[in-house]
């Protein structure tokens, strides 16, 4: 418990009771103060072990205790005497104080062990004030004074050995008095005593007096204690909007569970005064301390931290996560790109198996209209050489360049500019033609709608990467911690390439700045998701509204409300808050100051012109061919240079 300077800590009186009727206790230990005990263990129920630092006890009064394990059954029976190693008596007090901590802290994670201590024994006290939060964490503790003669001792004989140590609220301490020599009784840390008396109850019997049996639901009403708050603010101007809902887009994670925690202070019963600070806190490697709102929980400054933060590895050891109150993430939000920015639409509107069928057909009616051909000049020659040239230009050769080259301008629709004569010629040159035109009819009209088509193929952070996209991110505390910090591959080279920038500033921007880049597209931004999507469902066009597409980047699930390690306010705060999650109250607040993505309702977006890029892969087509034609022509004048004068060598 403590004087007046720790009364914001300790609530040292909780209303609890349990009473046994039995016989007086004149002796040091009887029969009736083990049946007392034993049907107090009976009566909790829970604890499998009970260790008794008796060490004034002789054999027999031992052997008397230890008969609640044995009849009940169920109790293991631990007695903790150790052994006097040395002659310096400093040294023996301290090793038995290291001995008595060290048998607790064996059982430190069960929460079925009761401790008895009985104050007639030398060094019970300084046990007690060495036990620190053993005595609100984890053990059930039993407080006897087996002191033989003399009135009976009341509870302010015990209230006097706890008076200055740390009995919280969530302690399990039970006290045994003697009632005016007519029963024994139990007794918890209490506002009010309640009347012993029980007509009528037979020896052994147990009547429960607490009104609940669960420890932090019997207490959960503070009875106005004052808790203290921590809460993040980045903006100045939040204060004045904490419970207006305006400005819902700066510091909505504090609104929202401010909010929060003011319900849970009244489901508790208590008060609250907040602290505010301007980060969610890191560990700082130079001075070993943490700052922000984690070093305020940390340094005993606050108790509960009514800014949830994110979940990792190193805060878990010194901080407690209770609950998610927010649902929120912060991802990479951007218009998906046209389709032409990450594939090659010229190619995208057949299947492989139709490319190969319209190269077959070419090939196939080129390789017919070539031996028909073949046949007619054969028929009307009667021989089997070549044919010679026709003298008509317009008239088709039996040429397979010719005739591919024919075949090629038909696929293109670009005609040709020599015909066959024949039937049999013209008719493959008529079904080719207009096989064909169904195709490039096909072919135009994909190529109009791919080019109006996003692009669904960045879905990952790797594709994120690859892509031509800029990048920018919200200018926060925790994002620049987090881009800056990053390990992960994918993480640390897009931070590396993307965002960090040697010369001139990097790409951590201002909220509306971000928003507006995506409305013009080829930009990610990376922003929580519900303050960016109220900023972009104000302010863009209906149209504007189509093709957003998020990809997450920090490797963190939502965030957690969070309080002091090994507070005792633990059990009661998380009741609470799964009170608020289970009758709606979070989803309310979180639904009213979340803003959702916005929904497509502009028709699937305007019509959008073709750019340079959508027709990229056809100037590289016209460049490469235009290359290759100087080539051929480069070569060609060579070539008859060469030849000519070797003409004029020979003359």
């Amino acid at each position: 418990m403590g004087g007046r300077d720790k009364q914001d800590l300790i609530l040292p009186l909780m209303i609890a009771s349990l009473l046994l009727s039995g016989h007086s206790v004149a002796a040091a230990v009887d029969a009736s103060m083990v049946g007392a005990v034993g049907a107090l263990l009976k009566l909790i129920g829970t604890p499998l072990k009970v260790t008794a630092f008796v060490e004034c006890w002789n054999e027999g009064e031992k052997l008397m205790f230890a008969r609640i394990g044995l009849s009940g059954g169920r109790h293991l029976m631990q007695f903790v005497e150790p052994r006097r190693a040395s002659l310096d008596a400093r040294t023996d007090v301290k090793d038995m104080d290291n001995y008595r901590n060290a048998t607790l802290d064996e059982d430190a994670e069960s929460h079925q062990t009761l401790v008895a201590v009985d104050l007639r024994c030398n060094g019970s006290e300084r046990l007690l004030a060495e036990a620190g939060q053993r005595l609100y964490l984890n053990y059930r503790w039993l407080l006897m004074d087996s002191s033989e003669g003399g009135a009976p001792l009341g509870i302010e004989h015990y209230l006097a050995v706890l008076q200055d140590l740390p009995v919280l609220v969530s302690s399990e301490i039970f006290v045994m008095l003697e009632e005016d020599g007519q029963s024994i009784r139990f007794m918890q840390e209490h506002y009010a005593l309640w009347n012993a008396t029980v007509p009528g109850a037979t020896e052994g019997a147990m009547i429960d007096l607490r009104t609940h049996k669960v420890t932090s639901v019997r207490r959960k009403d503070l009875h106005g204690h004052y808790l203290r708050a921590s809460m993040v603010i980045t903006n100045p101007d939040t204060l004045n909007h904490l419970t207006d809902y305006k400005d819902k887009h700066i510091d909505t994670i504090t609104k929202v569970n401010y909010i929060l925690t003011n319900y849970l202070v009244a489901y508790l019963g208590a008060e609250v005064n907040y602290t505010r600070v301007t980060t969610w806190g890191y560990y700082n490697t130079t001075t070993g301390m943490w700052d922000g709102m984690i070093g305020e929980l940390v340094h005993n400054t606050a108790d509960l931290g009514a800014s949830p933060l994110f979940f990792t590895t190193d805060r878990i050891a010194v901080i407690e996560y209770l609950a998610m109150t927010s649902q929120t993430r912060s991802k990479f939000i951007f218009r998906s790109p046209k389709l032409s920015y990450t594939e090659n639409v010229f190619v995208l509107p057949f299947d492989d198996k139709v490319w190969i069928c319209v190269i077959a057909v070419i090939i196939v009616s080129s390789v017919l209209l070539l031996v028909t051909l073949w046949a007619e000049w054969r028929i009307a020659n009667g021989d089997l050489e070549m044919p010679p040239a026709p003298p008509d230009s317009s008239t088709m050769a039996a040429s397979l360049r010719d005739t591919l080259l024919m075949m090629y301008g038909a696929s293109c629709q670009q005609g040709s500019a020599v015909l066959p004569r024949s039937c049999s010629a013209r008719t493959i040159t008529m079904l080719t033609f207009t096989v064909l035109m169904f195709l490039y009819a096909s072919y135009s009209a994909n190529i109009v709608a791919l080019l109006q088509s996003p692009s669904t193929k960045i879905q990952t952070l790797e594709d994120l990467l690859g892509s031509r996209l800029k990048f920018g991110v919200h200018d926060t505390v925790f994002n620049r911690h987090y881009f800056t910090h990053a390990t992960e591959p994918t993480r640390r080279a897009l931070y590396e390439q993307k965002i960090r920038r040697p010369y001139g500033p990097d790409a951590f921007i201002a909220l509306e700045q971000g928003i507006d880049r995506i409305r013009h597209g080829l930009y990610a931004f990376h922003v929580e998701q519900g303050v960016g999507y109220k900023v972009i469902s104000e302010t863009y066009q209906e149209d504007e509204k189509c093709g957003l597409q998020e990809i997450q980047y920090l490797q963190v699930i939502d965030p957690y409300y969070a309080i002091q390690k090994n507070s005792s306010y633990k059990e009661m705060v998380k009741i609470g808050l799964f009170r608020l999650n289970e009758h709606g109250i979070q989803y309310r607040e979180n639904d009213k100051l979340y803003t959702k993505k916005p929904t497509c309702s502009g028709g699937g977006g305007k019509f959008v012109p073709v750019s340079l890029v959508d027709v990229e892969p056809a100037v590289w087509i016209i460049l490469w061919g235009s290359g290759l034609a100087s080539g051929f022509f480069l070569t060609e004048r060579l070539y008859f240079r060469f030849l000519r004068r070797k003409v004029q060598q020979l003359i």
